[in-house]
């Protein structure tokens, strides 16, 4: 089902959370649920997959991860304020040490010149306060490859942190 890349990287992955003891949320908007389900693909995730939550609209950003309502008309939906205070939420609303956060355009529509398609923004937030935060912009590759691609980074923002 995934790329082999994807699959290697979200087993090791599992695995070491698994040996570090840690658990995992994520927070998606343009994903629509693909982390969790690339890490869930991996035998043993149970241990190291808490929950998700996919975030599509803006009043679930509200109401699941309590992006503020200022947060989205001041920088839209789309923005690092946003990506930031959606793993906030999820790490808040979760049992977990450490949450991931998307939130981009996939397209085919929906960019303009300040926000093209292929613009995403990631967070990632540990339990400890350690915060990152990544603006990608993959270009206009197509919704599928611009999906699969924020995964990568995602699942490479996770290691980070669970590594550090």
């Amino acid at each position: 089902m995934w790329p082999a890349d994807i699959e290697d990287h979200a087993r090791s992955l599992v695995e070491t959370f698994s040996d570090r003891g840690l658990r995992v949320a994520t927070a998606e908007s343009c994903t629509g649920g693909l982390i969790a389900a690339a890490l869930t693909e991996i035998a043993g995730s149970s241990a190291v997959v808490d929950r998700g939550f996919v975030t599509y609209s803006n009043a679930a950003k509200t109401t699941l991860l309590k992006v503020s309502d200022a947060t989205l008309a001041l920088h839209g939906a789309v923005s690092e304020e946003t990506a930031i205070e959606m793993v906030r939420g999820a790490l808040a609303a979760s049992d977990a040490e450490v949450a991931i956060s998307v939130t981009g355009i996939a397209g085919p529509g929906g960019g303009s010149p300040e926000k093209p398609v292929g613009l995403v923004h990631l967070a990632a937030l540990r339990s400890d306060g350690h915060l990152r935060h990544r603006e990608m912009r993959y270009g206009d590759i197509g919704r599928h490859d611009i999906r699969l691609a924020t995964v990568r980074t995602a699942l490479e923002m996770l290691t980070e942190l669970g590594e550090a």
